[in-house]
């Protein structure tokens, strides 16, 4: 949760951008302190055949409830435009919200691809979001289980669940080169979002953990920059939200709190746009430790248990 930019502003929406042979990059026009630049489409391949990760938003970013987050005018065009010559093999999603699935739908109707990868989910929210609302209208015709693989002209994909931000959140391994697209689980550019009741601490640490396990060399995120030291920040990530649960405990040795007057003292200096996220992701830390019989409720107010 951070809007700073910590890459050129010259990177613009639309354009494609070569990563390594197999990966190219297409960013979405939909910028906002919840996706950074935008999201990030990854197109894997570089012979007859390709895969499209994460499509992007669809929506105008305009009208009221429509916001600039989930802006994608123009942006199957360009994904088009991007893969001009070779046949769109799969449309895969790392998980549904609306500024990462949405897409799938107009680019298969274009294409004929079919959509793969992480399972549907529809969801009532219990508070304000902090994040894009999920995509009720996506429609995958074959869900993938971890460890599955998708292969194609020289490439393979293979699926890693990580469950955490979302429950149906993948990441994809493109098994030639160890690198890992991570979709929102891990970015540089700020700390993913875990918002109850889909997003889940504890399965979002230990899918964490899982992918400090692994080996893979360079992270493709779906919104800011490549991650070069993966391990590296991974373990940083485990410290932060580790930090993050001893800070809540360090508020409720002072007697029972509400949310936000954790947040207010725990993220001094946020931008004001972010204290929904904040808060939020409180409350996912307070759920763990509630059923970790760390902490309990009473209405609004959590304490300690003696």
């Amino acid at each position: 949760m951070n809007d700073e930019k910590p890459w050129p502003d010259s990177i613009r929406a639309g354009e494609c951008e070569q990563h390594e042979p197999l990966v190219r990059r297409v960013l979405a026009p939909n910028p906002s302190p919840y996706t950074f630049t935008g999201t990030q489409t990854w197109i894997v391949g570089a012979g007859g055949d390709v895969a499209v990760i994460d499509p992007g938003p669809t929506g105008s970013g305009l009208s009221i409830g429509d916001p600039a987050d989930i802006n994608g005018i123009g942006h199957v065009d360009a994904i088009l435009r991007a893969t001009a010559g070779q046949r769109i093999a799969a449309i895969l999603c790392t998980h549904t919200h609306r500024d990462h699935s949405p897409a799938a739908a107009p680019l298969k109707e274009a294409t004929g691809a079919p959509i793969i990868g992480c399972a549907p989910l529809a969801l009532s929210d219990d508070g304000p979001r902090a994040d894009s609302a999920f995509d009720a209208d996506y429609a995958p015709d074959r869900v993938l289980t971890d460890g599955e693989r998708l292969t194609g002209d020289g490439w393979t994909l293979e699926a890693v669940a990580t469950p955490g931000h979302t429950s149906n959140h993948l990441c994809f391994g493109l098994v030639e080169t160890r690198a890992l697209f991570t979709g929102d689980h891990v970015m540089a550019w700020s700390t993913s979002v875990v918002s109850p009741p889909d997003g889940d601490m504890a399965a979002y640490m230990a899918s964490l953990s899982k992918l400090y396990e692994r080996d893979d060399h360079v992270y493709y995120p779906a919104h800011g920059p490549a991650v070069t030291k993966p391990r590296q920040l991974v373990r940083g990530m485990l410290g932060h939200r580790k930090q993050r649960e001893r800070q809540i405990l360090r508020e409720l040795e002072k007697g029972p709190r509400v949310i936000p007057d954790m947040v207010k003292h725990m993220y001094k200096g946020l931008d004001p746009r972010l204290t929904g996220a904040a808060g939020r992701s409180v409350l996912a830390h307070l759920i763990d430790l509630e059923n970790r019989g760390r902490v309990a409720r009473d209405a609004e107010n959590w304490r300690l248990v003696a």
